[in-house]
């Protein structure tokens, strides 16, 4: 997935089984990152945890972490609607992708 001289940094959203919450978060290995949030599922202490979101919905991939942070923080401000608007635009019937990563 990265080509030579290139870096991957992600902007993902993961929700629960029922899409009822969100979470949106930054990373350089998305499916290193997927994995965690799994192994997190029963733990109250983190907020994938105690929410179970750990199916992905949306991702966008940058090639320098400050453009995925600022991004990250864009959409962390944004309202559950321009949020749900954003998701579909990607991912129309709101699958959960996280089998169809590398």
């Amino acid at each position: 997935m990265k080509p030579i001289g290139t870096h991957n940094y992600f902007v993902y959203i993961t929700t629960n089984h029922i899409k009822t919450t969100l979470y949106i978060g930054v990373t350089n290995n998305l499916k290193t990152r997927l994995h965690q949030h799994q192994q997190n599922i029963y733990n109250s202490e983190t907020f994938t945890g105690k929410y179970y979101c750990y199916n992905l919905v949306y991702f966008e991939r940058f090639e320098f972490i400050d453009h995925a942070i600022k991004r990250e923080k864009e959409i962390k401000r944004w309202r559950r609607e321009k949020k749900n608007n954003l998701i579909t635009s990607f991912n129309p019937e709101w699958k959960f992708l996280n089998n169809e990563i590398e």
